[in-house]
Parts: C-alpha cells; structure tokens; sequence
C-alpha cells in the first residue's frame, strides 16, 4: 500500500516526536472508539490530529453473560470525575470484545479548558476513571488535517436568522471532523473524516500496528436528498462487508445516503466515486453495528433524527447503483413519494433515541440512550430481537383485569 512517512511513536522506545508520550496530557481529546477482535482500543483524537491504540489486551473474560444498566450516566460520570453534569460530555463507546466491559470517551469542560477522559463500566455497572497515563499506547499523527482557524460556516434556516445554538457551532473548528467513524479490518485501520483540501471528504488507511505509513483517498458521492454530488461532507458510519464477492465498506452519509466502496479503490491519493445504492432521508446517521439476526448478517444503524434502521447485509447484493441520471432534479424532504429509496432496510421501534450503540453479545446491544419522557442520560441493554425499553410504554399486558388481585 502506497502511503506517506509520518510521525510516530511507541511509549515504550526512545521519544521521536514531541507531540506524544504516554503521558495523558499529550492526548488533547478523546472521540469515536473502535476496538480490534485482539482488545487494542482505537480513539480518535481529532484536536491534535492523530490516532492513539491503547493496549487493552490483558483484560480478562466474564464467566456469565452480564447486563449493564446504568441510568443518568452522565451524572454519575461526573461524580467520578470530580465536576458537574454539565461539564461532562460523552462522546462514543465501545465494547471490550474479551470482558464485555463498555468503554466511554468523556470531554470534561468546555472550549479550550476542555480535558479528555476515558471511563469504564464493568459487570458491576460500577464507573471506573481510566488513568491514561499508565496505559501502553501507541499513537499517529494524521497529515492534512485542517486548521484549528477553519471554522463552520454560519446558517439558519429556511430562512430564519441563526438561533443561538447555530452561532455556537460556526465557532467550532471544522478539524473537530478530522476522525469521525472508524472500522479495523485484517491489520488496517479505516478512517473517515476531512481533510484540508478543498475535496475534503477522506478515507484514510492506516496499518496496525502502526509503522508511520498512510493512505489518503478522496471521495465523491451522489447525494439524492441534496440531489448534488458532494465531496466535502465525511461518512458518518461504515463497517467492511462482503457485497457482490468484493470486501467493500458499506458507509452512511450525513442526510442520509448508503453507499458502497470496494477496499481495493482505497488507494493514496486516489480520487474515488461512492456508489450511492439507498438513501434513508433528512437526518444524521451516528453509529453502524453489525449483528446476526436467526442466521442472518444484518446492521444496525443509529441516526439523530430517526428511529434505528435495520439492514438485511444479503440485501445489499446485486443494488442498482444510481445518479443524477435516475431522479427528477431537486432536493427531496422526507415527506417526497421517493423517499426512503433503495435497500435500507426497515425502521424499527425504538424508545427514546440511542446516541450511541454496540454489540453487547450475541443477543444484546448497549446503548447510550436518551429517555423520551424524562430526558435523563441512561446506558441501557436491550434485545437485538427487540430493541426497546418497556418502561416508557403503558399497554394492554400492563392494566390488570378487574378479578385480578
């Protein structure tokens, strides 16, 4: 694989660079995580534009199967911490594939004050602070990331002045999407985010473990909502799956397409066409998770303005690829007769919202959900079969019959 020298390196040899250590105050910000099978923790640090891997081998199996289930998270966190609900901010988490423990990336604070932490719950739901001072980690700096002086641009709606909120996020520099989804797949790590070239959108490819080198390859997409092709908006979520006879990445875009790319188009420098195959409407995708659903590869996929889609992988084969060529010209909103378009599976009931998710075991997901009637922050297992929480339901089987004590 083609690839550019970078700075590197291990905290366990001789320093090379004085942007890492293994010192916790070397890592500016802690974001998306991934783990690999092994136990290595992937997290994206977007702030100083590198990727750290922390070695998380050593932890030990359960002997049970365990459920977590953790209500107002957040403030709880903040306990640990030693500050407020307000200052806490969780950013992703992650399943240990060996202890079934669930790791979170924490921003404690706000604007530049801001400190990265890395908590985790274990079988006992009890919240642990990681010292990440202890930890072996490796890490890599990324090249053409952009500016911390590049901000997002400033915009209402339809028309409407900017509310308060819409002028705080014209505040944040656009390097915050440097690392935005994650995959690992057979010794190489998959890296969507911009870059600060004008065809911004990027997947990068990073072998593990990490030996300086990096892929950088710039994608375009057809984008049937926004009825344009695109290139500066980054895929959101993606995994690497076997479509077609090829291994691809499927990935979902922000409003919101699915597409496919072959692995072997991924090379550096490589100016790349998504194939837009599906669009799921208006909205953000967060996270992608495949599962097994009675024998059958599926995915699950989070979006913040929408119920949880779930994908038949199977579905995915033989997809009309489509274009500007096969749509009437315009923008579409959700309530158009082509919308949802192409193999996107079936929205399922979800209470409340999940900002988050992961494959618990075999038959559960954890997630980090937002509960629909009290707003509280809660880390809830559920069913794959069903993933739903009872509690905010009041039914038929929930009302006792007359004669019953």
């Amino acid at each position: 694989m083609a690839g550019r020298k970078n700075n590197y390196e291990h905290n366990m040899g001789a320093m090379t660079n004085e942007n890492f250590s293994n010192n916790s105050h070397r890592i500016q910000s802690l974001g998306v995580l991934k783990f690999s099978k092994e136990g290595i923790l992937f997290a994206g640090d977007s702030l100083s534009g590198a990727i750290h891997a922390f070695d998380l081998r050593a932890e030990s199996g359960s002997k049970e199967p365990f459920e977590i289930n953790v209500y107002a998270i957040d403030v709880q966190i903040a306990a640990v911490l030693g500050t407020s609900q307000a200052h806490v901010q969780i950013n992703d988490i992650a399943v240990h594939p060996i202890s079934g423990e669930v790791y979170l990336s924490i921003t404690r604070g706000h604007g530049v004050e801001a400190l990265p932490a890395l908590v985790k719950v274990d079988a006992a739901a009890q919240i642990q602070n990681i010292d990440l001072s202890v930890l072996e980690v490796t890490s890599q700096t990324l090249n053409k990331v952009p500016e911390n002086t590049h901000y997002f641009a400033l915009r209402g709606v339809a028309g409407a002045p900017p509310t308060k909120k819409d002028i705080a996020k014209s505040k944040l520099p656009v390097r915050t999407l440097s690392i935005v989804a994650m995959e690992y797949h057979q010794g190489e790590l998959f890296v969507s985010g911009i870059s600060n070239e004008e065809f911004s959108s990027v997947i990068r490819r990073l072998p593990y473990p990490f030996n300086g080198t990096e892929s950088i390859s710039q994608i375009e997409m057809y984008h049937i909502v926004h009825d344009n092709f695109e290139s500066r908006a980054p895929i959101r979520s993606m995994v690497v799956k076997k479509i077609d006879g090829v291994e691809q990445l499927v990935a979902a875009y922000t409003c919101s397409p699915l597409v496919l790319i072959p692995l072997d188009e991924l090379q550096d420098e490589a100016k790349v066409s998504a194939r837009t195959i599906g669009d799921m409407g208006n909205g953000q995708p967060i996270d992608m998770v495949p599962f097994s659903l009675n024998g059958e590869e599926m995915l699950f996929v989070t979006n913040n303005s929408r119920s949880p889609l779930v994908i038949p992988v199977g579905g995915l084969n033989n997809a009309k690829v489509v274009t500007n060529h096969d749509f009437e010209r315009g923008g579409k909103v959700d309530l158009h007769p082509l919308m949802p378009f192409g193999p996107i599976g079936k929205s399922i009931m979800f209470t409340g919202a999940s900002l988050r998710i992961d494959l618990l075991n075999e038959k559960q997901f954890v997630s980090l959900n937002r509960d629909a009637e009290t707003g509280s922050l809660d880390l809830e297992t559920i069913f794959t079969k069903f993933p739903f929480s009872m509690h905010n339901i009041i039914g038929e089987f929930d009302i006792p019959r007359p004669n019953q004590a």
